[in-house]
C-alpha cells in the first residue's frame, strides 16, 4: 500500500488520503467479499471513505518496474516531489 498526498505532509488538517493498493498478480476482484469491493472502485471509495484509492497488480504495469510506477506517482504536476509512504503488510 502506498500512501501519498497531503496526508503524509506536515499539513495540520489534511482533507483526504490518497492510496495505491498494490495487489498480488493473482488478485481477482471477484474473489473479494462484496462489502470490501467499494475499496477498489475509485468513485465509491471517494464518496464512502473520503479517500482517493487506486489499485494495481504488478503484471499490469507494462514496461516499467513497480519502483518506477511508484516514483511516477511521487511527482506533482509542477515537477516537485510529494510525500509518499510505502506500507508493507
Amino acid at each position: 500500500m502506498i500512501v501519498f498526498g497531503s496526508y503524509v505532509t506536515n499539513e495540520p488538517e489534511p482533507n483526504d488520503v490518497d492510496v495505491i493498493l498494490v495487489m498480488g498478480d493473482s488478485f481477482r476482484l471477484e474473489g473479494c467479499p462484496p462489502e470490501s469491493r467499494g475499496l477498489f472502485d475509485h468513485a465509491i471509495a471517494q464518496a464512502r471513505y473520503g479517500a482517493s484509492i487506486f489499485w494495481v497488480r504488478p503484471q499490469l504495469i507494462l514496461g516499467e518496474s513497480l519502483d518506477s510506477f511508484v516514483a511516477h506517482w511521487q511527482l506533482k504536476r509542477d515537477g516537485s516531489l510529494r510525500g509518499i509512504v510505502e506500507v508493507v503488510i
